[in-house]
């Protein structure tokens, strides 16, 4: 297994928590025919029967319905992307089947999808969930119900961990190592308690929720927002990953939210090189585009 390339972050620059919260059926209708007194053709359906298959019918409907929703995307042979969640304001939320030190499956789920029972259905077909990991407040979407559902733990960064009071969590300070190839990593800007996750699997791939987002050419980027805890700690951060990865290490970002700019994908490829072609000068004089 490819060993994770970066230690605890340098930085002792600690965020300050902000209290700022985020934020038909069809049924068949059948034609009848005329009918004598004295017999019933063998086509023929009663009243009765009618009204069973029309229950029948909406039944299925009805548990067809339930199962509608877009598919789940496969970005590699091991990790999906889940159809934008309007609940987090358009958040692409990601399934990382891998398994821990003891070969056990230990799948991640990164930011909440919708709970619907599609979506459901597929997580469990992959074999569930051990952890939920929160990259932001933004990325938080029925939490507990996907808790329970999963029997999974949820961990986040510790400064997040205020807003989820009805939910048993596992926080961490800076970083957290989840198994042989996942880890999680500190990276405040967007909000205080904003975290990625990087897996070292396919050349690296960055999970970085709302920290770099794709423009409207593709590129990760930072973007500052009216909400942005603070412009300068997200820049310096997102910086400090040209630091921590290489070219060899960092092939892929997988970002959440945004992925419309990215025409069908749900990632960044040559994510390093594209990160160092970012003007950071123009960036620090951004002004807040929401």
């Amino acid at each position: 297994m490819s060993a994770l390339p970066f230690s605890s972050q340098s930085s002792s620059d600690p965020a300050v928590a902000s209290s700022a919260a985020p934020s038909a059926q069809s049924s068949t209708s059948q034609s009848s025919t005329s009918q004598s007194s004295t017999s019933q053709s063998p086509t023929s359906q009663s009243p009765a029967s009618q009204s069973s298959a029309s229950q029948s019918s909406a039944s299925q409907s009805s548990a067809s319905q339930s199962l509608k929703g877009k598919p789940p995307q496969a970005v590699f042979d091991n990790i999906f992307a889940f159809s934008p969640n309007r609940e987090t304001l358009g958040g692409t939320a990601y399934l990382i089947v891998e398994k821990n030190e003891a070969g056990q499956q230990a799948n991640i789920l990164v930011d909440c999808p919708a709970l619907n029972d599609a979506n459901k259905a597929f997580i469990q077909a992959q074999g569930g969930i051990d952890t939920l990991f929160i990259t932001h407040r933004g990325g938080m979407a029925q939490v507990k119900e996907i808790q329970a559902a999963f029997n999974a733990q949820v961990l986040l960064q510790e400064q997040e961990a205020y807003l989820l009071p009805t939910v048993t969590t596992e926080v961490f300070h800076r970083d957290r190592t989840l198994s042989p190839t996942s880890r999680a990593l500190w990276t405040p800007g967007h909000s205080p308690g904003s975290a990625c996750l990087y897996h070292s699997a396919h050349g690296g791939i960055l999970f970085t929720g709302r920290h770099l987002l794709p423009n409207k050419a593709g590129a990760p980027r930072p973007l500052r927002l009216s909400k942005t805890f603070h412009w300068p700690r997200q820049l310096r951060y997102a910086q400090q990953l040209l630091t921590d990865f290489t070219a060899e290490t960092l092939g892929t970002i997988c970002p959440g939210a945004s992925t419309g700019f990215l025409r069908g994908e749900k990632k960044i490829t040559d994510a390093y090189a594209q990160l160092q072609c970012a003007d950071w000068d123009s960036l620090a004089k951004s002004t807040p585009v929401l």
